[in-house]
């Protein structure tokens, strides 16, 4: 009997399937809408990603309303059609959003929201989370040297494109297109939520856009990528 599992090669061929399918989608058929069942799925799987100390130091804000959409396009260059001529995916995209990665002022270790955290969504006995704030302190102080409120914030943001990896993943595998963006300015978007979508901006920082929907047409070109022993290290 062999000691390896093997996944059926039906799955395995769905998953590069997908993969191969998603790209990087600049203009969205302003048409077509995603269901609320299949974003609902999108939304799960960003939910359930995993990250650092199960402290999710992340927020997804959906930016539905064309007015709201608007508010972005003068300084979110990367989502507005600039290079491109056109709308862009703030004015084609079935849904468009921001995810939120988490300050100093929640992600420190022993702050409030933490212990919060701990007990309501983690459901933590108090020893235990006696054993998270030391074990989390020697993370942030030692190990790796997270300290200032920038530090923290980088560090949240990569807990945030997990998730919105996941997202995309998921959006993928039902043939639902997707885009990141980074390319905006992060000082006007993040003054832009806070007077008026309600954001706190000594909480929560921008980390990166999305959009997802219909493409409007297929990619021009071929997915492009290093090869496989150029990306890879077996040691």
């Amino acid at each position: 009997m062999n000691a390896f599992s093997r996944t059926s090669p039906d799955i395995r061929r769905r998953i590069i399937d997908a993969f191969n399918f998603r790209h990087a989608t600049k203009i969205f058929d302003p048409e077509r809408k995603v269901s609320e069942e299949d974003f609902n799925v999108i939304l799960e799987a960003g939910r359930l990603s995993p990250t650092s100390f199960g402290h999710e130091p992340f927020r997804i804000l959906m930016i539905q309303s064309p007015e709201k959409r608007e508010l972005l396009r003068e300084f979110s260059w990367g989502a507005n059609g600039m290079m491109n001529g056109s709308a862009g995916q703030l004015g084609t995209a079935s849904h468009f959003g921001i995810i939120l990665a988490a300050t100093g002022a929640l992600m420190k270790a022993g702050s409030e929201h933490l212990q919060d955290h701990y007990r309501r969504v983690k459901h933590l006995p108090e020893e235990v989370i006696e054993i998270f704030n030391a074990a989390y302190a020697k993370f942030q102080a030692e190990d790796h040297k997270i300290v200032t409120d920038r530090e923290i914030v980088d560090w949240s943001g990569k807990q945030a494109y997990i998730v919105l990896a996941n997202m995309m993943t998921a959006a993928a595998l039902m043939g639902i297109d997707s885009c990141p963006m980074e390319g905006f300015d992060m000082e006007l978007t993040s003054r832009t939520l806070t007077e008026h979508f309600g954001v706190d901006a000594d909480k929560w920082k921008p980390a990166v856009m999305f959009a997802f929907g219909y493409r409007a047409r297929d990619p021009e070109s071929p997915k492009t990528r290093r090869t496989m022993e150029e990306t890879v290290s077996w040691f």
